[in-house]
């Protein structure tokens, strides 16, 4: 078996370029195919388990993607999957191996709650992410002082050295979206968010010149929601719908809250969130009207 369908003809090596090698898909890529041999060989989650000396919850979070692997558990867990060729077995053990290894947001371990290096992880690996804010502009479209002003709110007592790795932390996430194969991001935004002068207005001028500098690369998208809309689709507040290239992976909506975050995966939830997702951008302002937007408000504040 392949990484993907044996049908499909993909290799490992192929997985690993699409994905941009990002270590948290690729345990999503093994933990799925893991599940597929797992249940086509009727084999429940407690035998699974037994079979690699730990509970049923441990190979839930390693169906998921949540956690780690072991390459011996993987061995074992293939073994009692019924898959002993060895050509069968070297791809996904290979793939074992990759997943292991670090992101390069790893070196910022230290300053990442475990909840949210998962999303930097799948951040990375989306091809879309589509996003809704009501309270800052979104981390991957700020500027480098607004982003220092918004992490001073929260770690306005860290070391000016905390707060520069943090900083560079935000500003490295945004390189996906400038390489050759950028990411494609398409934000709907609160007139709040811009009416809100976080670090003051110098600062706000600065931050909407980089939206209107960005908004002119053609994978970035940008809609403005005006207060005189009103009320409208998202009551619930900000969420962002992650897309990714491989075909089996369903699309994740990444739900922010104070100290913890919920991910939702399961299709009739995710097609909720799409559905809200694109009511507001009917309902927002065009992208070339929030534009327009943007360039009146900057006109109200000084010039740099």
């Amino acid at each position: 078996m392949g990484i993907h369908h044996a049908e499909d003809g993909a290799t490992r090596d192929d997985v690993l370029a699409h994905s941009g090698g990002g270590p948290t898909i690729l345990r999503i890529l093994l933990g799925t195919q893991l599940r597929r041999l797992r249940t086509a060989n009727g084999i429940s989650r407690e035998d699974a388990g037994y079979a690699i000396r730990a509970s049923h919850a441990k190979i839930s979070r390693l169906e998921l993607g949540r956690v780690g692997f072991k390459e011996r558990d993987v061995a074992d867990l293939l073994t009692l999957y019924g898959v002993t060729d060895p050509d069968d077995r070297a791809p996904l053990l290979a793939l074992a191996r990759q997943a292991n290894a670090p992101g390069w947001w790893h070196k910022y371990g230290d300053l990442l709650p475990g909840w949210f290096e998962v999303y930097v992880g799948l951040e990375q690996a989306a091809s879309i992410v589509r996003t809704y804010e009501v309270q800052f502009v979104p981390g991957l479209m700020q500027s480098p002082e607004y982003a220092r002003a918004v992490i001073m709110l929260v770690h306005g007592t860290a070391s000016a050295e905390e707060i520069d790795r943090r900083v560079a932390l935000r500003m490295a996430r945004q390189q996906r979206l400038t390489r050759p194969e950028a990411q494609t991001l398409w934000a709907v935004v609160d007139e709040a968010v811009l009416r809100r002068s976080i670090g003051g207005e110098k600062v706000l001028a600065a931050q909407i010149d980089h939206l209107l500098k960005i908004t002119e690369l053609p994978n970035i998208r940008l809609q403005i929601m005006p207060f005189h809309r009103g009320g409208h689709a998202a009551v619930g507040g900000p969420f962002s719908i992650l897309r990714f290239p491989e075909r089996e992976l369903p699309d994740v909506v990444y739900l922010e809250q104070l100290t913890s975050a919920l991910y939702v995966d399961k299709r009739e939830e995710t097609d909720h969130y799409m559905q809200v997702m694109n009511c507001l951008c009917v309902q927002a302002y065009s992208v070339s009207e929030s534009k327009g937007f943007l360039r009146d408000l900057r006109r109200g504040l000084p010039d740099m």
